[in-house]
């Protein structure tokens, strides 16, 4: 059973969809980095700072209504684009469906895991590996 995709999730499948190439994806991925709500100099702090990552990445998260709700900022632009859509399919999310996100496979579904490279590909997992140790900290 595969659960529906969050609409953010959704609106980032379609408009990748839309792109005939990388160039194209890339462009569109710094557009959504954009998007992104900046974090409090206070929310940037070491704390929330994330490990892992070669750019400085910072997340902070917060449970409520039965969901998270995650926010992050990054000083490399195209980094801030793969964190939108990060956190475009993340949003909204229990515990559980956060523990069994399959990154690689959202990154491939938009047209992004090919280009990739390794370290950034282990800095998104360090990422989702820190929304994943908030998650079971709440749980707790």
């Amino acid at each position: 059973m595969t659960t529906p995709l969050p609409p953010s999730a959704q609106e980032a499948m379609e408009a990748f969809s839309a792109c005939p190439g990388w160039e194209q994806r890339a462009r569109l991925l710094m557009q959504w980095g954009e998007r992104l709500a900046p974090l409090s100099d206070t929310e940037r702090s070491e704390a929330n700072r994330v490990s892992g990552c070669e750019s400085l990445v910072w997340l902070v998260g917060e449970y409520r209504d039965d969901a998270w709700r995650f926010r992050a900022a990054s000083d490399a632009r195209l980094i801030r684009g793969l964190l939108a859509v990060l956190l475009a399919r993340v949003d909204g999310l229990d515990g559980p469906a956060l523990q069994a996100l399959d990154l690689a496979d959202w990154f491939s579904q938009l047209g992004l895991g090919r280009q990739l490279s390794p370290s950034r590909s282990n800095g998104l997992n360090a990422v989702l590996l820190r929304m994943r140790e908030l998650a079971e900290t709440a749980a707790h």
